[in-house]
């Protein structure tokens, strides 16, 4: 049974699984580096590149990238150069559908001289002469001459990827979201999140059993549209056996969330949401007037860290979900004290696997600590629908809620620029970085159009109607 998408996962995967296993042993995973290279690049098999070799440095970049990556580079999506070498070179190409015409419109509007002609009149782009204007593309009565962009670069609606002198990749930090979403597009596997797993492992087994402190995983409401192999109680159940004190619903924190929120609309407003991470950084980065809109909560995430870190000081907490952003969250001053660590759903599979659980023969360990409505807050239009039950249940009067939900750079930017200019109608806006929501997050096993009907049908066998109801119940989380 395929539980991922693409062979990069699977890939990905593997690496991160002989980590963990090397990790759970007490090995480091450089020291036995010729293990989990034999085990990943197999002899005697056709190679993914060139030739074994490169596959074997590749596989070692990857151990890298699992061990947290190049510490001197902030950002938790980095590139593996090696792997990032095949790709043509991007920007405007003339394609086979060049019929060495006559007319030569291409090289007329182009004023640089950019384009030539060889013996049978097929034209030649200069790239070193080359501006990348587009003008050749226009009048190209055939529709020859493509803008060629590399799938990472395609992927980023940001322009925080473009080409460096040695023809990889490179990542403009100050611009990136983390949002992941050239990880998922890359065909080579090239762009990489960083991983925690091997502190996460560690912290597990330093705890000694739970005796010495308490180490909670919180799982993301996104959850019940992955691992649909198993029950989710039984993912429960597994998450339990790799030695976690308690599973606890990151939608609790969600509860809490739009409770707060709802509240601090009344009085501002006007908000934007501030769930997710990479929103948030994208209304900083590109649109800082706003800054002062965004919701001062935290995010879910956040919110029940902090609240469970109230309650038992030395509790550890690592988050598992669908976000790669969630990584940079954590590294922020006003979150890093509430949650340790951040696993994506891609890793829990590995780690889950690097003990050999199995996973649907394990019985079914039930969650229920949050309503439908905080569950939901992992698709779009979640985090608006619970925020209008909050007001419904604060009785905010005459306070009329007008949201408007965006997903995707693509419908938020639009938004955005109206709510800067002073013209947006609407008093909230939902935005999500990733399409759908965080069931489009980029750690996610697989990206379908169900997840959407999973995770409603999830929050629908929540025993809590309400959320005040959740919040005077959540101290049972811990």
């Amino acid at each position: 049974m395929r539980i991922f998408d693409t062979n990069v996962q699977e890939l990905k995967y593997k690496v991160l699984m002989e980590v963990a296993y090397q990790t759970w042993l007490g090995n480091d995973s450089f020291a036995v580096f010729n293990e989990i290279a034999n085990e990943i690049v197999k002899k005697g098999e056709p190679p993914m590149s060139c030739c074994i070799y490169k596959d074997r440095a590749i596989v070692a970049e990857r151990i890298r990238i699992a061990l947290g990556g190049n510490k001197d580079n902030p950002n938790v999506i980095q590139v593996i150069d090696i792997a990032c070498d095949e790709c043509p070179e991007a920007g405007h190409t003339v394609t086979d559908l060049c019929r060495g015409c006559i007319a030569h419109r291409c090289g007329d509007a182009c004023k640089l001289g950019a384009i030539t002609f060889d013996d049978e009149q097929m034209a030649h782009i200069d790239k070193s002469k080359c501006v990348e204007c587009g003008k050749c593309a226009k009048v190209c009565p055939y529709g020859a001459i493509a803008d060629f962009k590399r799938p990472c670069e395609r992927a980023c609606k940001l322009d925080a990827i473009h080409m460096a002198e040695g023809g990889e990749a490179q990542i403009d930090n100050e611009k990136c979201v983390a949002c992941g979403a050239c990880v998922y597009q890359c065909p080579f596997g090239a762009t990489v999140d960083t991983s925690s797993i091997v502190d996460v492992i560690n912290t597990i087994m330093a705890s000694d059993n739970n005796r010495n402190y308490k180490v909670y995983a919180m799982v993301a409401p996104a959850i019940a549209s992955q691992f649909t192999y198993a029950e989710l109680g039984q993912v429960v159940t597994a998450i339990k056996e790799l030695g976690f004190y308690k599973v606890a619903e990151a939608a609790l924190g969600a509860d809490m969330v739009a409770y707060t929120e709802a509240q601090e609309l009344i009085e501002k407003g006007f908000l934007t949401s501030s769930c997710c991470p990479a929103f948030v950084k994208y209304i900083k980065t590109k649109f800082p007037e706003l800054k002062d809109n965004i919701s001062h909560n935290l995010s879910p995430m956040a919110t029940l860290g902090k609240f469970i870190k109230e309650h038992d000081r030395d509790a550890k907490i690592v988050f598992i979900g669908p976000c790669t952003s969630k990584k940079m969250e954590i590294k922020q001053d006003h979150v890093k004290d509430y949650i340790d660590y951040v696993m994506t759903f891609e890793e829990l599979q590995a780690v889950i696997d690097s003990k050999d659980i199995i996973v649907e023969e394990l019985p079914e360990t039930a969650l229920d600590d949050a309503t439908y409505f905080g569950r939901i807050f992992a698709r779009t239009g979640g985090v608006t629908d619970a925020v209008a039950e909050a007001v419904k249940e604060l009785e905010a009067g005459d306070f009329k809620f007008d949201p408007l939900v965006c997903e995707g750079i693509d419908k938020c930017k639009p938004a955005l620029t109206r709510a800067k200019k002073g013209v947006l109608p609407n008093n909230f806006v939902e935005g999500m970085i990733c399409g759908g929501g965080c069931i489009g997050g980029a750690g996610c096993l697989t990206h379908g159009e169900a997840n959407k009907k999973e995770v409603d049908a999830y929050g629908k066998t929540s025993s809590i109607e309400t959320i005040k109801e959740a919040l005077e119940k959540a101290d049972g989380v811990l």
